[in-house]
């Protein structure tokens, strides 16, 4: 006799939905686009069912572009909108001209922050990874009617030459149909036979509606250490984490920038976040902090390109030699394996924004 399908779990959402088609309520859909300076890139758009949509760009090594919680913009999007991957702007600061915006842009795997030289091989502006297209290993669907609510893209982002490095990331970005929330499970392994210096930052932007002038605020804890033209804002400013009305001292490069030294909770866990008081929504970040041991956040708020992020990071944005002399580098033996997680949540409950705006206090 043939098996009977697992009823769904009665404490999940739409377990009595009178429906055929779970795809209906959300789900992963691929496609490529076909206009534009990013025609011909895979993407994958992925609809939570709980009022967040976010799409998962899979030839810019699974990042992610749009997000939307209830129709509504949390991130930013830059003017060259999504490009096709370009080696050449792996150099010097030309990954500039390929950085969409978009809520998560990683940074990485061999440098993070600013461009270099080294033995003879160049080094740019944070590194290879959002110019590598992923090679998809799984798209999982929600089927509630099977007790399957987690819906899944998984791929693989290679970072290679001959003769070393030989990198290669394991990525999986989640969610779970009915909640607005999205997981990222990044697994690193040297598949070289020499040691390799690793590096990883999640560019995870901001901007209008939810970075609004006079309605919103970072929420974040720690011991702040500002470089640059942030010293003075984030030191001499009780309001440093709310965001101001456009500045005119932030159009061109105009920003400012702090790395922040995050308090844990009991799982060991850093809680940092977005909040827009005046429409009622924000975004929680979460993640353990032995996988990224600092949390900066950039602040550009410019005419017309009004935007910042929050960064979980494992080293600095100066540049890898900057990290090494700091002590800030991970090394990989060939053949070792290193996890880094994190999870953005977007939220409209009350509750979980007080706890958010707590931060601050």
């Amino acid at each position: 006799m043939a098996r009977k399908p697992a009823r769904p779990r009665r404490s999940q959402p739409f377990a009595d939905a009178p429906i055929t088609n779970w795809q209906q309520l959300g789900g992963i859909e691929t496609s490529v686009l076909d206009n534009g300076p990013g025609r011909g890139v895979r993407i994958a758009w992925v609809n939570t069912g709980g009022g967040l949509r976010y799409k998962v760009v899979i030839d810019r090594g699974l990042d992610i572009a749009d997000a939307e919680f209830r129709g509504e913009s949390l991130t930013w999007h830059s003017f060259t909108g999504i490009t096709a991957p370009r080696s050449a702007y792996s150099r010097g600061f030309e990954w500039l001209k390929g950085f969409y915006g978009g809520l998560l842009v990683s940074c990485g795997p061999l440098n993070t922050g600013g461009p270099f030289t080294e033995n003879g091989v160049e080094y740019g502006l944070h590194g290879t990874h959002s110019n590598t297209p992923a090679i998809i290993e799984s798209i999982v669907n929600p089927d509630p009617s099977r007790g399957q609510y987690e819906m899944s893209i998984t791929g693989l982002v290679r970072t290679a030459r001959v003769f070393n490095p030989n990198v290669e990331l394991r990525r999986t970005i989640s969610s779970t149909l009915g909640e607005p929330a999205i997981r990222v499970t990044d697994v690193f392994t040297n598949r070289g036979n020499e040691p390799v210096e690793h590096e990883w930052l999640l560019h995870i932007n901001f901007g209008y509606p939810l970075l609004e002038p006079g309605a919103s605020t970072y929420c974040y804890k720690g011991k702040l250490t500002p470089r640059g033209d942030g010293v003075e804002w984030f030191t001499k400013r009780k309001d440093f984490r709310a965001a101001p009305a456009p500045l005119d001292a932030h159009r061109g490069t105009g920003e400012v920038f702090t790395y922040i030294d995050p308090p844990v909770d009991a799982r060991g866990m850093v809680t940092a976040g977005v909040v827009n008081r005046k429409r009622g929504i924000g975004v929680r970040i979460e993640y353990p902090k032995a996988d990224f041991p600092r949390l900066g956040n950039w602040q550009h708020w410019g005419p017309g390109e009004y935007t910042g992020a929050l960064e979980p990071m494992t080293g600095g944005v100066e540049g890898r030699p900057t990290d090494r002399e700091r002590g800030w580098l991970i090394m990989l033996k060939p053949g070792q394996t290193i996890e880094h997680r994190c999870t953005i949540t977007a939220t409209a409950d009350s509750q979980d924004i007080e706890r958010l705006l707590r931060l601050n206090r």
